[in-house]
């Protein structure tokens, strides 16, 4: 029977040989051309069609079937008995519970937010804290209900109502204990036979079932419906949708809630209600006939009620006066879900299209302008690739969300504030004005290493530019030599009454990016457009480094809005990081008289050691990058016909100098080349250890600690030398190549000069090439380089920095995690346990991590949002909440050329604050940076900015 199909055909998926999740949606090009009989002849088809913004997307493992949203929290009922909870600020899974023993079918959210309902196919409703996720309640009915397609819950009769496949709705009351019978266990569901799957065999056997496991057994009462509380028949077909309503119709009285329930027979039923449980519900209005078409969905605007049928049809209902008022032809496949909010209709279904419809308003939506008395389907937009199974409408931080979850596994949640009155709030505004910078930043694609984008860069660094410009700072654009891309400047003056005592801070970043090839479609999101999965942002430069100077921006924008910006707040940001820093230098002495005298130096450019605990980075290597070339005075030639042991072959000359570089354990021979490094410490020691303890404590695997701090010291604190790559003159072939060269580098630390560096370089290649009495030609060309740099500590800068993460990142217990398995994730090779080298296996950015990828949800402990007072972060650092352990020391084996140069140009400390995490990705595809990070880093950087001026 179609409403059999049609009706939440997912509550009994499990019930058929292929999963729901598996089944192709309806033509979706029906829905895309489809014409909507309201519709004016002069609308606009691009605004019908456009689609809103997708502020975030969440993956789960299996069908999305109903969703439910409170003050915080998201939860979504899947068809795998999960209730999934997600936190609304930052879309990181909160918590992922075994709720039922089969796919959850309902979930209702009392009016005051305490209560939590679930309903499935296992016929069980349970009812949870909303914010702690404990059962409190576990009711079942001694009938074989089969499906409980829906549930609503009445707070003023403090009793559940429940919808079933048996077309009866039930009641229990969760006030009166003494009158509650005692259960049986005996009439658990789980202990009876389940009409389908125990069905016997010819033979007169059935298969057995697998022992049935739920989580929190043991959690909440046990309450079995009294058999008298029950509504046989209350449709001819199932109860798949209810409603608990109040004072919108003269039917009740306006002071009591009633019911409102839709059933597979077509007809909408409205129930008084009563607080004797014998009594129950009484029906009081019938709408609609007996005539199959199931009514999918309610939702109720006054005393107007709309209700989803098979088709695509939408039935408008006056509750006063029990009448029809309009049929909407809305899809061209079925409406499964109805939701009414800030004066729309919003509807979706089986197409995976969603729909706006204007309606008609009387009262706070009321706009003439906007709304007429014929509903119009204002805006339509492909919202899954799947059947749309549920929704949700929330206000979150004054957005307004409208949410919607598929068979495609996936939920999608949908920005559609209004246009906003162009007035500041940092509640209002602040975080969506923040992403929607950031994506349009990161739109451009800033790539300095290709001319072929020099005019995407210089759009970007317009972009920058005008950005700054329009929240108030003073902007400039430097341009460098070479027409290499421009730096750009800001500056954001502090307070006028503290002019002449206020410090000077400069912000370093970069807006060039490197390449994001995506030939072998290896992306998860189009690189330079940038899209929030699972909690994290993705697309090229989100973490290095365009979310890090957005986050910084802007958090100079909440201080001049809040009028407590005292600093004046520099920023240099510049296009050719990622190609060595190609003019940096030469623009900002060019420029110094305008950048004037410089008390801090911060930049954001790294990342943490893992993906859970904060950091500082207070230590980079140098770098200095070298290309050797061997030449020959023969052109080309066959190793056949001319190849002979006489003729010295570049490749070969090449190959032999390079190897004598490095030897055993890849010790670097260049005499004199160890001498400088600068003693271990205590205090640097010490700073190590608790590196390793921290980590280690937090992934055991991640020891011995003795292997795990050999293995940092040797990234950070040692010199390296790295060859990347051979090229060779003439095409592919058995040739003798007439030119061979190599790129290589030196990673250098701190009191290794450069420029005494290339002397030994030089010195040792010429040497080694001599011994090789060939007739070739050995040329040494520096590329580019960079002095390592080493911060203190100890300075007030870094006590500011680490007093402002302490505070605004928390506690960091055992129970802090950061992300988890993604769905479905594809199980990695075993790597080997053994080796045949005596060497200690190094730590690498994946095993520090556990594995962590580009797959990962981002994910924080529902303890982590509890509102007692020892979970939450001050507002301004001032005592009563727990601060956070420190963040941890580090130093990073990667280069940044202009820092050292800033501090020796400024005679101005600097400091490192690394906002992205170690599975960022930066460089590589599928880049991304956590939404929490982002939005914390923004607040650090409000804090330091704040208090360093007070030193």
């Amino acid at each position: 029977m179609a409403s059999i199909f049609a009706a939440r055909e997912a509550s009994y998926s499990q019930n058929l040989a292929t999963p729901l999740a598996d089944r192709p949606a309806a033509d979706a090009s029906d829905d895309e051309t489809y014409e909507i009989t309201d519709r004016t002849v002069d609308e606009s088809t691009t605004r019908l069609n456009e689609k809103p913004e997708l502020l975030h997307h969440l993956q789960n493992d299996s069908s999305i079937l109903t969703l439910a949203v409170g003050d915080k929290l998201l939860y979504a009922g899947t068809q795998d008995g999960e209730i999934v909870v997600w936190s609304l600020a930052s879309f990181e899974l909160v918590q992922r519970i075994q709720a039922h023993t089969r796919a959850v079918l309902s979930l209702f959210l009392s009016a005051d937010g305490k209560l939590l309902f679930s309903s499935a196919g296992d016929a069980i409703v349970n009812a949870w804290c909303p914010t702690t996720l404990k059962r409190l309640y576990h009711v079942y009915s001694t009938y074989d209900v089969g499906d409980v397609f829906s549930v609503a819950y009445s707070a003023q009769f403090e009793t559940v109502y429940l919808g079933a496949q048996n077309t009866s709705i039930q009641w229990c009351s969760l006030k009166d204990q003494t009158a509650r019978r005692t259960p049986n266990p005996e009439n658990h569901p789980d202990r009876r036979n389940h009409r389908f799957f125990d069905s016997l065999d010819r033979g007169g056997s059935s298969t057995p079932r697998p022992q049935t496991t739920r989580t929190g057994n043991h959690e909440g009462e046990v309450l079995e419906i009294d058999k008298a509380h029950m509504m046989h028949y209350a449709h001819f077909g199932y109860v798949y949708c209810m409603l608990m309503v109040h004072g919108v119709t003269r039917l009740v009285d306006s002071d009591e809630e009633f019911l409102i329930s839709g059933g597979g027979d077509g007809t909408i039923k409205i129930w008084k209600l009563f607080h004797d449980q014998s009594q129950g519900i009484k029906e009081v209005a019938c709408l609609g006939e007996d005539d199959a078409e199931s009514v999918l969905s309610l939702a109720i605007d006054g005393s107007f009620l709309y209700s989803s049928k098979l088709e695509g049809v939408i039935e408008l209902w006056d509750l006063d006066t029990k009448q029809k008022l309009r049929v909407i032809k809305a899809h061209k496949g079925d409406v499964t879900t109805l939701q009414m909010g800030w004066g729309f209709l919003w509807s979706a279904g089986s197409t995976g299209f969603a729909r706006k419809y204007s309606t008609v308003q009387y009262g706070k939506y009321q706009d003439r302008t906007s709304f007429s008395q014929k509903y119009q389907c204002v805006n339509r937009w492909r919202a899954h690739e799947g059947r749309i199974l549920a929704s949700a409408v929330t206000t979150y931080n004054d957005q307004q969300l409208y949410v919607t979850g598929a068979n495609d596994n996936s939920v999608s949640i949908w920005n559609i504030t209004g246009c906003n009155s162009g007035t500041y709030d940092r509640t209002q505004m602040s975080d969506s004005q923040l992403i929607k910078s950031l994506y349009e930043f990161v739109s451009f694609k800033t790539i300095s290493s290709r001319p072929d984008h020099a005019e995407d860069c210089r759009r970007g660094a317009t972009f920058l530019r005008t950005l700054f410009k329009k929240h108030g700072a003073q902007t400039e654009m430097l341009n460098t030599d070479n027409h290499h891309n421009p730096v750009v400047y800001a500056k954001f003056k502090g307070n006028s009454t503290t002019s002449g005592k206020r410090k000077k801070i400069l912000f370093y970043g970069h807006y060039d990016v490197v390449p994001a090839d995506n030939k072998q479609n290896k992306w998860i999101v189009d690189p330079f457009e940038m899209k929030g999965v699972n909690g994290y942002l993705y697309g090229r430069g989100v973490t290095d480094n365009k979310g890090p100077i957005m986050a910084a921006l802007y958090g100079v924008v909440d201080l001049v809005h809040e009028k407590e910006l005292e600093s004046d707040i520099m920023f240099l940001i510049e296009g050719e990081e990622e190609s060595g820093s190609r003019g940096f230098k030469d623009a900002v002495r060019r420029h110094k008289d305008l950048i004037g005298d410089i008390d801090y130096i911060i930049l954001a450019n790294s990342y943490w050691l893992d993906d859970d605990v904060p950091c500082l980075t207070y230590g980079l290597r140098g770098v200095l990058h070298a290309t050797v070339k061997v030449d020959s005075n023969h052109p080309d030639v066959h190793s056949g016909v001319d190849g002979s042991f006489m003729m010295d072959e570049p490749l070969s000359d090449l190959t032999s100098v390079l190897a004598k570089l490095k030897g055993l354990h890849n010790r670097i021979q260049i005499p004199g080349f160890y001498d400088n490094i600068l003693p271990l410490t205590p205090v640097e020691e010490a700073r190590y250890d608790d590196i390793v303890e921290t980590l280690i404590r937090r992934s055991p695997e991640n020891g011995p600690p003795e292997r795990l701090k050999a293995s940092l010291m040797a990234r950070w604190r040692e010199p390296n030398l790295t060859i990347h790559r051979y090229k060779v003159s003439g095409p592919d072939g058995s040739l003798v190549s007439a030119h061979a060269s190599a790129s290589i580098s030196l990673r250098l630390v701190p009191n290794q000069e450069v420029d005494d560096v290339i002397k030994q370089l030089t010195s040792f290649l010429k040497d080694a090439f001599a011994q090789l009495d060939t007739h070739n030609h050995l040329t040494i060309t520096i590329d580019n380089q960079a002095d390592a740099w080493l911060g203190d500590p100890d300075n007030e800068i870094f006590q500011t920095l680490e007093k402002a993460i302490m505070d605004v990142w928390g506690p960091i217990g055992e129970t802090r995690r950061s992300s988890v398995p993604g769905p479905k994730q594809v199980k990695k090779p075993a790597t080997p346990t053994m080796s045949p080298s005596l060497k200690p296996t190094p730590a690498t950015t994946t095993t520090l991590t556990n594995g962590s990828d580009h797959t990962s949800l981002a994910a924080t402990p529902l303890e982590m949002l509890s509102d007692s007072p020892e979970n939450s972060s001050p507002v301004d650092g001032t005592n009563g909440a727990r601060r956070g352990r420190k963040p941890l020391y580090i130093r990073e084996g990667g280069s940044i050329p202009s820092i050292r140069f800033l501090e020796k140009e400024f005679d101005a400390p600097a400091a490192h604050l690394p906002c992205g995490q170690a599975s960022d990705s930066a460089h590589l595809d599928n880049e991304r940076l956590r939404l929490s990070n982002l939005y914390k880093s923004r607040e650090i950087f409000r804090r330091v900015f704040r208090e360093l001026p007070r030193k």
